[in-house]
């Protein structure tokens, strides 16, 4: 080389144009008046060439999951980890006795009717392997709020309540170091 130039390397991305879907571990955007840091990246396959996306975003104070999933049209949500046994009496139990939860639940002052029944596979983008679980997706009335109960191996759940959120509620999506 003459002159010394490097080739320069090539983003997966526009960073001059960044979306939701872009988000790699390291970016940070705005969100709800707070200002998020992509701290983890996850992937699910739901089977059939079926994908979706998740990250964990931290603030100063808070953490939140940011689920991107494609159904028709990407659609966003944001959600907290809930206390398993905060929704429901003996819920374990229920769902090892009848190998679902029950269809309808409450939460937050809301009525919750299941949506779906997901079995899927789970892995952190940083490793290879996949994760076995089962997912089921609750929505309220109005179709703004989700539930979400996962199981993992035969005695290991966690729940997530959260609200549809639009692409538009982000803002400043900035690439991380690096």
């Amino acid at each position: 080389m003459i002159f010394g130039w490097k080739k320069k390397k090539t983003l997966p991305y526009d960073p001059t144009n960044l979306v939701l879907s872009d988000l790699q571990v390291g970016f940070v955007l705005d969100f709800d008046l707070y200002t998020w840091e992509v701290v983890r990246a996850y992937e699910y396959d739901w089977g059939n060439e079926c994908f979706s996306k998740e990250f964990q975003l931290k603030s100063s104070d808070d953490t939140v999951y940011l689920n991107i999933d494609e159904d028709d049209e990407l659609v966003y949500s944001i959600s907290r980890k809930i206390k398993f046994h905060s929704l429901y009496d003996d819920l374990a139990d229920h769902i090892n006795s009848n190998e679902k939860p029950p269809n309808k639940l409450a939460y937050d002052g809301k009525t919750f009717s299941r949506d779906s029944e997901d079995p899927g596979y789970f892995r952190d983008v940083r490793n290879k392997n996949w994760e076995e679980f089962i997912s089921w997706e609750y929505k309220d009335e109005s179709n703004e709020y989700v539930l979400t109960i996962e199981q993992w191996g035969d005695d290991e759940f966690e729940a997530r309540y959260g609200r549809i959120v639009r692409e538009s509620e982000f803002s400043n999506i900035l690439p991380g170091e690096g």
